[in-house]
């Protein structure tokens, strides 16, 4: 596979649960998903000089999931997740941490000319040095690599500019049924949703857009086409990670060539599967990972 190396860049964390922690944060799940599809996957964040980042380094390490992560002064960041009845996450986000002080080095910069794609959020952007380390990173990458944002819009850690800005970088955009309502008002986009999905794309010069919405089913829309499924009924154990799982399944298709609607049927059903699954890094069955070979 010829320049397959992907970058999930942004927060790295602990997700804790009442009664165990997991490895996360969204470019950290995206990162070690698109690797189980044989690319080259790569994190990038920072962790605290402390316990609980050369645990979650050793956990990286065991998980064969390459990365650059820096150490810094500030802590591992931790997420205390509580799950509704049917598995849904509600989080409380702690500040102040080491991804929010991601620094830019030099062996990021060169991690950045030779990506073919790269995932980024926008709440490891609530910080400056962060944001800045993004924003470089993804501004060192290939004309004709794809940038990802993945909106995961948490609480109050974005804004308009924030939104804007991120959109000016992307060439693809995720999104969820709950967020692309807070986008439409955000940028003064009336309408359902598919009209806001498309107003952003032709605003933003977009190759795609991705609009997930949860139990119901998910679109993904291009300039030329338009794709609908309905979301597999699972046994949910949690859905941590699975829109993360979505992401990497469906780049990893769609980069390797396959058609919108195949790569969006690859997606669904990795997403679905690991829902099924505690935690958001579960190894992927074969029957999934076959589908690309």
């Amino acid at each position: 596979m010829k320049n397959n190396i992907i970058v999930g860049i942004g927060e790295v964390l602990w997700d804790v649960f009442p009664t165990r922690k997991v490895p996360g944060g969204a470019p950290a799940n995206f990162a070690y998903h698109i690797s189980q599809f044989g690319y080259e996957g790569y994190v990038v964040s920072a962790v605290g000089c402390d316990g609980l980042g050369d645990e979650l380094l050793a956990r990286f390490d065991e998980k064969r999931l390459r990365y650059l992560i820096e150490r810094t002064a500030n802590p591992t960041g931790t997420v205390q997740v509580t799950l509704t009845g049917e598995g849904i996450p509600q989080y409380e986000i702690c500040e102040g941490t080491a991804w929010d002080n991601i620094p830019f080095t030099s062996q990021m910069s060169e991690l950045a000319k030779s990506a073919r794609a790269a995932c980024f959020g926008s709440l490891a952007q609530r910080n400056s040095v962060s944001r800045d380390t993004i924003r470089r990173f993804l501004s060192a990458m290939p004309a004709d690599s794809l940038r990802i944002f993945d909106i995961n819009l948490r609480q109050s850690y974005y804004d308009e500019i924030l939104i804007r800005e991120s959109l000016e970088q992307a060439g693809m955009l995720k999104i969820n049924d709950e967020e692309v309502v807070v986008l439409g008002r955000l940028l003064g986009i009336a309408g359902d949703e598919e009209s806001v999905c498309r107003e952003v794309m032709r605003r933003y010069n977009l190759q795609i857009v991705v609009l997930t919405k949860g139990a119901t089913g998910s679109y993904v829309f291009t300039s030329a086409e338009t794709s609908y499924l309905p979301t597999p009924h699972v046994e949910v154990a949690d859905t941590v990670g699975a829109g993360d799982s979505f992401t990497a399944a469906f780049t990893a298709a769609y980069l390797q060539g396959l058609p919108v609607p195949e790569a969006h049927r690859l997606a669904v059903d990795v997403s679905a599967f690991v829902c099924t699954q505690h935690g958001a890094m579960p190894v992927l069955e074969p029957s999934y990972l076959n589908r690309l070979k």
